[in-house]
């Protein structure tokens, strides 16, 4: 999946070759759990019926003195538009706030990422960010949408 030009498409990095895959994966297997030493936590996301890996979400504590964390997703391209992403996500939003009781969540993608940012319309987040040229990606400037959430919110929606 990393090795594919339209998974890195919208995110910092360039396409994995198998060795880069492989050392990437050897560091994140590591981030099972968040505790004291710990801060975030990286999950496969599994087709039930088939068993077959399609994707990762993550969550990082960004802040323990304010709660805050955030969160992303990569998913492979044969399985996007399925609700795999949506589903994951929200998993990781009933972790943050019910399991580490977190007080805010967000999450960001490159403005052009529609998907991605419908994605985190769905679980309830609101845009509270566009920087226009924030970041400059392999030459190209890039907006950023910043999308968050709070506890409150959340289980005010649920």
């Amino acid at each position: 999946m990393h090795r594919r030009p339209e998974v890195s498409r919208f995110l910092i990095w360039v396409p994995r070759d198998r060795e880069d895959a492989v050392a990437k994966l050897r560091k994140v297997a590591r981030m099972r759990r968040i505790d004291e030493r710990n801060g975030a936590l990286r999950l496969a996301v599994v087709e039930r019926a088939t068993g077959a890996v399609v994707g990762d979400v993550n969550i990082e504590i960004i802040s323990r003195r304010d709660l805050e964390a955030e969160m992303g997703w990569v998913l492979h391209p044969d399985h996007q538009g399925r609700g795999y992403a949506t589903e994951a996500a929200a998993e990781l939003l009933r972790l943050g706030f019910e399991e580490l009781g977190l007080h805010r969540v967000m999450a960001a993608c490159e403005a052009r990422n529609l998907p991605s940012a419908r994605v985190m319309q769905r679980l309830g987040m609101r845009q509270e960010a566009h920087f226009r040229e924030r970041e400059n990606v392999r030459g190209e400037w890039w907006d950023t949408l910043f999308y968050g959430i709070l506890a409150s919110e959340w289980r005010g929606a649920r």
